[in-house]
């Protein structure tokens, strides 16, 4: 857990956040955050193919049907294997050219790293040269780290759509990635919940609002 924010600005930005969450009754009820994987086939694919698409109607069945149709692929070196003889469209039911190679580079990263397992992926996560050099395959950025230490059980914030529009909710001015990683993680310690919580729950909170926007619009 973060001990003390960067400064005085940020602890105010992250005491904003949180007494605007509770503002919103947002922590009103337990949700469900995202899944924990023991497979490193679901974390790798779940990671490339999320950015950009719609998680329950084209990520979440390719992520089931790997955790079903290739269930010993629980290493990288298993994984490895795997794409070798079925190929890496198969696997993730995904031909764009885009996806496949940052799924294929983010694979040989991992075997070049002596990463094999999602426990050694969830430690080395939390190491910051660790960070710097995943930083290093093309398209992985400090959304997709996070993304991938949630989906290895690190407790942190994802700064997405959801979280961006929250900030703003709360009339935060700066929308810097780290920035507002550091103010939505410390809000969650200062409401003494855990970060992957507090990002389910203005996940669940902010896909509402939208939803709610769509039908008003086509209402009128």
């Amino acid at each position: 857990m973060m001990k003390n924010p960067s400064n005085s600005a940020t602890l105010y930005a992250a005491r904003c956040i949180a007494d605007y969450a509770v503002r919103t009754g947002i922590l009103g009820s337990r949700i469900v955050c995202r899944p924990v994987y023991q497979h490193m086939g679901a974390v790798l694919a779940d990671s490339v193919l999320q950015a950009g698409l719609n998680y329950a109607k084209v990520v979440q069945p390719r992520i089931t049907s790997i955790l079903k149709t290739y269930p010993h692929a629980t290493t990288t070196k298993t994984l490895k294997r795997i794409i070798e003889q079925e190929g890496i469209p198969k696997f993730l039911q995904w031909k764009h050219r885009e996806k496949i190679s940052r799924f294929d580079n983010l694979v040989a990263f991992m075997l070049e790293a002596k990463i094999d397992s999602t426990s050694e992926l969830s430690r080395t996560l939390q190491d910051k040269g660790f960070r710097m050099d995943i930083r290093q395959v093309r398209g992985v950025g400090p959304k997709t780290i996070d993304y991938m230490a949630c989906l290895v059980g690190v407790d942190c914030i994802v700064v997405d759509r959801h979280i961006r529009g929250f900030a703003e909710l709360a009339e935060l001015k700066d929308d810097s990635y780290d920035y507002l990683c550091e103010v939505f993680s410390f809000a969650a310690d200062l409401l003494s919940i855990s970060r992957r919580e507090f990002d389910a729950s203005i996940w669940r909170y902010q896909s509402k609002q939208s939803a709610r926007q769509l039908s008003l619009g086509f209402i009128q």
